[in-house]
């Protein structure tokens, strides 16, 4: 089973051809393809590859299924005897993408 580890958004994935991530939000429509060429280690089945510090001409190719927002955090801020509460939420968003190919170059 062939897998890459692939970084996106500052935080690092691991990825295998027809499985699906979220990943941070990604610029694009639902349907179009995205590639990731920073791949940092690649494996085929039987060797596995590491770059140094990433594998050259290694992609992994994916396709956006879905823009959305993640579960809702509550942001709260309390300092005691000082009359200060402040309740906050936000909701992080992401891109689902599914994996279609990698290649290890």
């Amino acid at each position: 089973m062939s897998y890459a580890i692939f970084r996106s958004g500052g935080k690092q994935f691991r990825a295998e051809k027809g499985s699906t991530l979220r990943l941070p939000t990604l610029p694009g429509e639902a349907g179009a393809t995205v590639e990731f060429n920073e791949v940092l280690l690649g494996s085929d089945g039987s060797a596995v590859k590491v770059g140094v510090p990433t594998l050259k001409g290694a992609t992994v190719t994916a396709e956006i299924v879905k823009h959305g927002l993640g579960d809702k955090i509550i942001v709260f801020k309390f300092k005691r005897r000082k009359n200060y509460a402040r309740k906050q939420g936000h909701r992080q968003g992401f891109t689902e993408v599914r994996i279609r190919d990698i290649t290890l170059g």
